[in-house]
């Protein structure tokens, strides 16, 4: 009775743990944390601002393993939102009044945001890139600007997604840095 009650805690407690390994996320939190000093440098300047999302497909991470249906995920937020808020939130702090029918229109549209991960038996390899258009339009003129970011990395069994969620975060705030301190951008509102 004694080994049959303990081989029955033995595979209860096996089974619970294969349940809680196999329990993956289904959605990334995207959190670029973009904190720039205040200044006044757009004092008595104003825009409206229009973030679009021009991928085919939602997802930021994509797991590829052979003969497997493709893992995919998304963010719990959509991107344009993320990527709206932090832009004018920061712009605001700089002094830039933000107004639907100001006469400077900036447009950033994003075009790539995706981690690929190419899922080997005992390895992975990871591709990502972000690239962002941010084109800024007025009475006299147009400014285009793109801003991108690329990394790759290499490990040892399975991707970790709160390392991939860790990284698209990172290289999201880098980028979106590059955009609030741009000099052309400076200049041209």
């Amino acid at each position: 009775m004694k080994v049959t009650l303990l081989k029955s805690i033995l595979t209860s407690a096996l089974l619970a743990s294969l349940v809680a390994c196999s329990t993956a996320p289904t959605h990334l939190i995207l959190s670029p944390q973009v904190n720039l000093p205040a200044s006044n440098q757009f004092a008595n300047k104003e825009a409206s601002i229009n973030v679009v999302d021009m991928r085919t497909s939602p997802h930021i991470v994509q797991i590829l393993e052979k003969d497997e249906a493709a893992t995919i995920l998304s963010s719990k937020v959509r991107i344009e939102d993320i990527i709206s808020g932090i832009l004018s939130k920061e712009w605001q702090q700089q002094g830039l009044t933000i107004s639907a029918d100001a006469k400077n229109k900036i447009t950033a549209t994003i075009e790539k945001a995706i981690i690929s991960v190419d899922q080997e038996s005992v390895t992975y390899t990871t591709q990502s890139e972000i690239i962002i258009k941010v084109m800024i339009e007025n009475e006299k003129q147009t400014l285009t600007s793109q801003f991108k970011t690329r990394a790759h990395s290499e490990g040892a069994l399975n991707a970790d997604i709160a390392a991939l969620e860790r990284e698209f975060n990172q290289h999201l705030t880098t980028l979106l840095k590059q955009m609030l301190v741009s000099k052309d951008i400076q200049k041209f509102l």
